[in-house]
C-alpha cells in the first residue's frame, strides 16, 4: 500500500465537513494507516480572524484542535470499510497551546493513532508552524453509521 495524498476537493470526498468549517487543505496518509499529515494554508481572509481578535488576529485554539481532528478523520474515513460513518468527538485531553497561529502561517498537523477499535479510537495530534510546536492534544472519537 502506498501513501494517500488528498487535496481540498479530495478531502471533501472523504469527510463530511464543508466550508466554512472545513479546516484542512491537504492531507497525506502514511502507508501504515497509523499516521497522517494535514495542512492548513492560512491566508488571513478566514472569517474567524476578523473577530479573534480585531487588530491582532490569531487562529482560535479550538480550531487548531479541530484541524487536528479533521486530519484524523481523513486518516480513518479513507479506509473503505469506514467510509459510511460519521466521526464524533468523545473526549479531548492534554490540550496545550504554545504559540499563536497567525494569518499567513502554514499549519502542519501531525496525527498518530494511539489505539483503535472497529468504531472508535484515540489519536495524538500536534500542530506546527515553521517546524515549531504550537499546539498538541489527545482525543477520542467514535464512528457512527450515517
Amino acid at each position: 500500500m502506498s501513501k494517500i495524498e488528498l487535496d481540498f476537493e479530495g478531502i471533501k470526498k472523504v469527510i463530511p465537513h464543508r466550508e466554512p468549517f472545513l479546516m484542512i487543505d491537504k492531507v497525506i496518509v502514511d502507508e501504515d494507516n497509523k499516521s497522517a499529515f494535514g495542512y492548513k494554508f492560512l491566508t488571513g481572509k478566514e472569517n474567524f480572524f476578523s473577530g479573534h481578535f480585531p487588530g491582532n488576529p490569531i487562529m482560535p485554539g479550538v480550531l487548531v484542535i479541530e484541524s487536528m481532528a479533521q486530519t484524523a478523520c481523513v486518516l480513518f474515513l479513507s479506509k473503505p470499510n469506514l467510509m459510511s460513518t460519521l466521526p464524533y468527538f468523545m473526549m479531548i485531553e492534554k490540550a496545550k497551546f504554545r504559540k499563536p497561529v497567525l494569518p499567513g502561517d502554514t499549519l502542519e498537523l501531525r496525527v498518530q493513532v494511539i489505539h483503535e477499535r472497529e468504531r472508535n479510537g484515540k489519536v495524538r495530534g500536534e500542530a506546527y508552524v515553521n517546524n515549531k510546536l504550537v499546539a498538541e492534544s489527545e482525543f477520542m472519537f467514535m464512528l457512527v453509521k450515517k
